[in-house]
C-alpha cells in the first residue's frame, strides 16, 4: 500500500510523460507571465521606488533617510525572488526533485564511468526515475533502522551518484544532511559529528577507517552505511558503542522491502548544516533551510538558463555550497550530471569521455589551464606561436568591438584548445575566489561561449551576484542575484565610504530570503554576522562600477602594516602569484616588526617534477626537490616575472607555519647584516 501511495505521489497521473516534456520545453521558449517573490509589504526596503542603472536597480533603503543605497537585479527590481517564476509551487528541495522526476523521468541523470578489467570506459547512466526509486529506498531504509525524522545524516565521501541520492533521501524524509570532508582534518570531523549530533553516517571504505579510529568518541552515531563495501567483510564495532555498520547495497534492499511514504519538509525546515572553517579554528555550522536554497536557485534562474540537452561535470566538492547549489539548479532543468573518477589527475580524461556543455570551476584550476596553454604556446615557437597570437589578438579585438569573431580562428587554432574540455562547453562558471581579469579574458577567447564569474558565500546559500549573459566587460562579479539585495556600508578605518568618487565603496552587506538561519548552536557569532535589520555583513569590500556591476576590491581587516608603515593586502598578492605555473597555493605574511613580506608556497608537483626532469635534476621525492636551491631559484624567478607583469584562512596558516616564518625573517636579518656597508 505504501509503495502504491509513493508511486501516485511521484507520478501525479493526469500528466503523461510527453506532456511533462512539452511543458518543460515550453518553459524555455516562452517568457514567464508571473513571478514568485517576497511580498513588498514584508520587505523593509522602500521597494516601490527604483532607478535602473544597467544590470542593477537602485532603491532607497528607507524613505525617511532619502539615501539611495540598496541595489537589486534589474530583472526583478520591485520584489525579491523566492520561488521559480514558472513553478511557484516548488518550495523545497524535495518539491524540486519530484518536479524533475515528473518531467524528465526517462532522461539521463547520474553518470559514472564503467571500469572493465582495469580499463575505464564510457559513462553509464541512471535515469531520473531510477534515481527516484533509489532515493525512496534509502530514505525508507533509514526509517527501517529507526533513524527519527529531523535527524542529522552525515555524508563522508567525495562526489559520486550515491551522494546525490542520499541528499535527495534526506529531503524527501525530512532529514538534515551534514557534509563531512577531510580538508578540515579528522579532529574537525569528530567535532562536527558531535556538535550536530549526527546519528547516521554514509561513507566509503577509506573514510570508514578514519571514523572507526575515534568511533568511541562519537556517542551520537547509531548507524554507519558503507558505499562500495562488501557485505561479508563489514568490521564490527565495540559493543558498548551500539553502532551498526552495514553496506549501502544492504540498506537499499532493506528500504525496497519496507517502502515508506515521504515525509515532505516545509520551506522553513532545515535542509542542511554546512560547516565552514572558523576564524578560531572551530568549524561553524551554517544552517540553511529548504526555502533558502530554493530562493537562491530560483533567483539565479532569471540570469542563467540550463536545458535538458546540457551535460554537467561534477568534480568540485559536493561538501561545499558552490557545487551543491549548482546541482540543485541543473536538476530543475533535467540536466545530465556526469561524475569524475575521483582523481583530479584524471579529470582531463573524464572531460574527454563526458564532453560536458557546462563546466564549473575555480580560479585555481583556471589558472592551471591558463599556464598550461601559454607554456605550450611558448614552447611551440616559430609559426605556431605567431599563429596563436594572431588568432588571439584578432578574436580579442572583435569581442572588444562587439563583433562576432571570424570562425576561421576557431578552425585554425581554438578548436584544438576547446577539445581539452571535451569540445562542447558552452558555459564556464567561476566562483569560490577571485578570477583575474586577464585569465577571464583568456578563457573567453580560447574557449568561446560564456564565461561567467560569480560571488557568494555559504551563509547566503551561495550566489550573491553573478555576471550577466552577454556582458563583455570583465573585472567584476556582476549584478545582484534577483533573490537578494546588496548595500555597501562605510568602513571609515579603511577609508571606504558610500560617498567615494567616482564609485561608492564599502563593506558588502546582503539581505533577502537566501540569508542563512544562523550558525548552529552559536547565537553570538550569528548576531555578529547579521544585524538587527537583517543585513548579513560579508567582510568583503566592494565598489559599484558603472552599469550596476559589483567589484570585490578588498577584505575587511585582512590587511597588515609593515615596520615602515606600509599597508599590505596579502590576498591581492596571492591572487597574482596564483598564475605562476609552479604554484598550487601561496600564503603571504608580514607584520609591523619587519619591513618585508615572506611567502609559504605549495608547489604543483607535476609541473615542478617535469621542470626538474628537463634540467636533469635528480631527486628521491618532492621534499628533496623543493629543498634543492636550483628548484627554489626557478620558482622564485617565475614569481618575480609574474609579479613584475602584474605590478604588484590566515590565523591558522600563521600558527601552522610559525617556525618557517620566523626562520625566513631570521635569514633576511642575517642577509642584511652581511651586506657591504656603503
Amino acid at each position: 500500500m505504501a509503495r502504491q501511495q509513493q508511486q501516485r505521489e511521484e507520478e501525479r497521473a493526469p500528466m503523461g510523460a510527453a506532456q511533462r516534456r512539452l511543458r518543460a520545453v515550453s518553459g524555455h521558449l516562452q517568457p514567464p507571465t508571473e513571478s514568485g517573490g517576497v511580498d513588498l509589504a514584508a520587505n523593509p526596503t522602500a521597494g516601490e521606488y527604483a532607478h535602473v542603472q544597467g544590470y542593477s536597480a537602485v532603491l532607497p533603503e528607507k524613505l525617511q533617510t532619502g539615501k539611495w543605497n540598496v541595489y537589486r537585479s534589474a530583472k526583478s527590481p520591485l520584489k525579491l525572488i523566492n520561488r521559480f517564476p514558472d513553478n511557484p509551487d516548488i518550495g523545497t528541495l524535495h518539491d524540486n526533485f519530484v518536479y524533475a522526476v515528473e518531467t524528465f523521468r526517462d532522461c539521463r541523470y547520474l553518470g559514472t564511468r564503467v571500469c572493465v578489467d582495469g580499463t575505464v570506459g564510457d559513462y553509464k547512466w541512471m535515469t531520473y526515475g531510477e534515481a527516484s526509486t533509489s532515493r525512496t529506498a534509502i530514505g525508507s531504509g533509514l526509517i527501517y533502522h529507526g533513524i527519527p525524522e529531523g535527524a542529522r545524516i552525515g555524508l563522508y565521501f567525495i562526489n559520486r551518484p550515491e551522494w546525490t541520492i542520499v541528499d535527495h533521501a534526506c529531503a524527501a524524509y525530512s532529514y538534515v544532511s551534514v557534509p563531512l570532508y577531510d580538508t578540515l582534518g579528522p579532529d574537525a570531523v569528530q567535532f562536527i559529528v558531535n556538535h550536530a549530533t549526527v546519528q547516521a553516517i554514509f561513507c566509503v571504505p577509506q573514510t570508514l577507517s578514519t571514523l572507526l579510529s575515534f568511533i568511541t568518541q562519537m556517542p551520537c552515531v547509531r548507524l554507519i552505511v558503507v558505499i562500495g563495501g562488501d557485505n561479508a567483510n563489514m568490521p564490527s564495532t565495540p559493543t558498548a558503542t551500539g553502532v551498526e555498520i552495514i553496506t549501502y547495497s544492504r540498506l537499499l534492499s532493506q528500504g525496497k522491502m519496507s517502502s515508506q511514504s515521504f515525509r515532505p519538509p516545509k520551506p522553513e525546515d532545515i535542509a542542511t548544516i554546512c560547516y565552514t572553517s572558523g576564524t578560531t579554528g572551530t568549524p561553524k555550522g551554517v544552517v540553511l533551510s529548504h526555502g533558502n536554497l530554493i530562493a537562491n536557485v530560483a533567483g539565479s534562474s532569471l540570469v542563467i538558463k540550463f536545458y535538458p540537452s546540457d551535460v554537467y561535470i561534477s568534480y568540485l566538492p559536493l561538501a561545499h555550497i558552490y557545487e551543491r547549489v549548482n546541482q540543485v539548479s541543473v536538476v530543475h532543468y533535467g540536466v545530465a550530471i556526469g561524475f569524475y573518477q575521483g582523481d583530479n589527475l584524471k579529470l582531463m580524461d573524464d572531460l574527454a569521455a563526458l564532453r560536458p556543455t557546462v563546466f564549473p570551476s575555480v580560479p585555481r584550476l583556471y589558472n592551471r589551464i591558463y599556464a598550461a596553454i601559454t607554456n605550450a604556446v611558448k614552447e611551440s615557437g616559430g609559426l605556431k606561436e605567431r599563429l596563436f597570437h594572431a588568432a588571439y589578438n584578432a578574436k580579442r579585438q572583435a569581442i572588444i568591438n562587439g563583433r562576432n569573431p571570424s570562425p576561421m580562428w576557431d578552425r585554425l587554432v581554438f578548436n584544438k584548445i576547446k577539445a581539452r574540455l571535451g569540445g562542447r562547453v558552452r558555459l564556464m562558471t567561476s566562483g569560490a575566489s577571485p578570477l583575474s581579469a586577464d585569465v577571464m579574458e583568456f578563457l573567453r577567447i580560447c574557449f568561446g561561449g560564456e564565461v561567467l564569474e560569480g560571488y557568494g558565500m555559504t551563509e547566503t546559500s551561495c550566489i550573491i551576484s553573478a555576471m550577466n549573459i552577454g556582458d563583455r566587460l570583465i573585472g567584476h562579479v556582476g549584478s545582484p542575484n534577483p533573490s537578494c539585495e546588496i548595500k555597501l556600508v562605510d568602513v571609515p578605518e579603511m577609508n571606504y565610504t558610500s560617498e567615494d568618487e567616482p564609485y561608492p565603496r564599502g563593506e558588502i552587506c546582503v539581505r533577502g530570503p537566501t540569508i542563512f538561519c544562523g550558525y548552529y548552536k552559536d547565537e553570538i557569532q550569528t548576531r555578529e554576522a547579521v544585524d538587527e535589520d537583517g543585513w548579513l555583513h560579508t567582510g568583503d569590500i566592494g565598489l559599484w562600477m558603472p552599469g550596476g556591476r559589483l567589484k570585490i576590491i578588498d577584505r575587511k581587516k585582512n590587511i597588515f602594516k609593515l615596520a615602515q608603515g606600509e599597508y599590505i593586502a596579502p590576498e591581492k598578492i596571492e591572487n597574482v602569484y596564483a598564475k605562476c605555473k609552479f604554484i598550487a597555493q601561496s600564503f603571504i605574511y608580514g607584520d609591523s616588526l619587519n619591513s618585508s613580506l615572506v611567502a609559504v608556497v605549495a608547489v604543483e608537483p607535476d609541473v615542478l617534477k617535469a621542470w626538474a626532469a628537463s634540467e636533469g635534476i635528480q631527486h628521491e621525492d618532492l621534499r628533496q626537490l623543493c629543498a634543492d636551491p636550483r628548484a627554489r631559484s626557478a620558482v622564485l624567478a617565475e614569481m618575480d616575472s609574474i609579479g613584475k607583469e602584474a605590478q604588484v584562512k590566515r590565523p591558522q596558516a600563521k600558527a601552522y607555519f610559525a617556525k618557517e616564518i620566523a626562520d625566513m625573517y631570521a635569514q633576511l636579518r642575517q642577509a642584511e647584516q652581511i651586506k657591504p656597508k656603503l
